[in-house]
């Protein structure tokens, strides 16, 4: 039983070491092998441990699972791919929950477009749309820290074509024609009856709120990455494509 440390049941383990080894993978560690580089790079993605730690536990050096992780974060974000709609593919015909999230990474002082003002903290903006029953849709691409989310939103390109107008979203979204909580008038307060309505699209946003943060049990996305800045995006994909691989519906 493994699920306490790669996040994924034994039956789970097994059909993604099969759907791995059909499409190939190279560079791996052979002392380690697929199954075991497997097993360390989802450890390491599922609880962001110190590599020397998960060494430790199989047994190799730090340099062994650093190649393992290399090989097998490229393998997953590649083969996994498929479980992850583009902006293009999303339905059009549905109601949708949209938030965006911070993952953090401590690399801003060569990047200062990272820096999030509005979390206090460095990292890359995806924004997060779910069904309005808080099923996973779609994940933008990584956007820099400091840009807003309704610009991150437009960026991603997937309100083209899109009618948001039975959308739900947070304050930030206001101007795209979803639905969003009143903002207080200019030194007055809501009425009555604004502030029910602002309850209510709490209450539902609360979905994709939930999601985001089952999103982020997969702790590289939600604890500071150590790994090159470059690699991020690719963990990103790979820790997104895991998710949705554990939660797709049957």
């Amino acid at each position: 039983m493994m699920e306490c440390t790669t996040g994924l049941t034994d039956d789970e383990f097994d059909g993604l070491l099969a759907w791995l080894r059909e499409e190939g993978v190279e560079g791996y560690p052979p002392i380690l092998g697929l199954s075991g580089s497997l097993r360390a790079t989802l450890m390491y993605l599922r609880q962001n441990i110190v590599q020397a730690v998960i060494g430790e536990i199989l047994g190799v050096s730090q340099p062994t699972i650093s190649r393992a992780i290399k090989a097998l974060t490229e393998a997953i974000s590649r083969t996994l791919a498929v479980l992850l709609l583009t902006a293009e593919e999303v339905p059009r015909d549905c109601d949708y929950v949209v938030d965006g999230t911070l993952f953090p990474c401590p690399d801003w002082r060569k990047r200062r477009d990272l820096w999030s003002v509005k979390h206090g903290s460095a990292g890359m903006n995806v924004q997060i749309l779910v069904r309005l029953n808080g099923e996973f849709m779609w994940a933008s691409d990584p956007y820099p820290g400091s840009m807003h989310d309704v610009a991150a939103l437009d960026a991603s390109g997937l309100l083209e074509g899109m009618d948001p107008s039975g959308w739900i979203g947070d304050k930030g979204y206001v101007g795209r024609g979803m639905i969003t909580p009143h903002k207080k008038p200019p030194n007055g307060e809501l009425d009555e009856k604004a502030k029910e309505e602002n309850k209510s699209v709490n209450r539902i946003r609360q979905v994709v709120e939930r999601t985001i943060a089952h999103i982020k049990s997969w702790k590289i996305l939600h604890t500071p990455y150590r790994r090159p800045l470059e690699t991020f995006e690719q963990t990103i994909t790979a820790a997104l494509a895991l998710y949705s691989f554990k939660t797709a519906p049957e």
